[in-house]
């Protein structure tokens, strides 16, 4: 089930031109500023976005302007595990499997699950009660079943269904922002 929404989500997500795709990316960033989540981090953890994902470079950018640390994972195939480093430019990342931009570990510095404030939770398909159905790899839930700061889902409308399955060791987000709307996860 999760793998056929996945692959349907892709192909829908496929469907979206490059307008709408900077317009949507654009309109999600500028909500996401507006934000306290936002407003209140010092610390923003976030994958660098590729394909038809919203685009994270520009919130990358932004963030570095004002003046918040910045923190892109590093993904471990053997243990299924991520780390966080800092990163300042663009430079310290390299192309990894899957086409994955990731820290280059002896250029950046890593940084601690709890000092992170703002986690940037990536998904493929999302459920108002803040579910997700990720790129398969179960990374992110193994990362967050002790990680307390917020966590934020960005995504476009169409990846944002009524219902999605889950197993007891998923984790939701409290927040998913769309080019639409704000969705507190925890009230639905």
């Amino acid at each position: 089930m999760k793998s056929h929404l996945r692959k349907e989500m892709k192909r829908v997500l496929n469907l979206i031109s490059e307008e709408q795709h900077e317009a949507h990316s654009t309109s999600i960033a500028n909500a996401l500023y507006e934000t306290c989540l936002w407003k209140e981090a010092r610390v923003i953890a976030a994958t660098v976005s590729r394909n038809k994902e919203v685009n994270t470079k520009a919130i990358i950018e932004r963030a570095w302007k004002d003046g918040k640390k910045v923190a892109v994972p590093k993904c471990n195939p053997t243990t299924s595990q991520m780390v966080f480093y800092e990163i300042t430019n663009f430079s310290q990342l390299e192309t990894v499997y899957y086409g994955l931009a990731e820290p280059i570990v002896e250029e950046t510095v890593p940084v601690s699950k709890s000092s992170i404030d703002l986690l940037l939770v990536p998904g493929v398909v999302y459920s108002k009660n803040g579910y997700r159905i990720g790129y398969g790899g179960g990374y992110y839930d193994r990362y967050l079943t002790d990680y307390t700061g917020q966590k934020l889902s960005l995504a476009f409308d169409c990846q944002v269904v009524s219902e999605v399955p889950h197993e007891s060791h998923d984790i939701p987000v409290e927040y998913i922002l769309t080019e639409k709307e704000l969705i507190c996860c925890e009230s639905v």
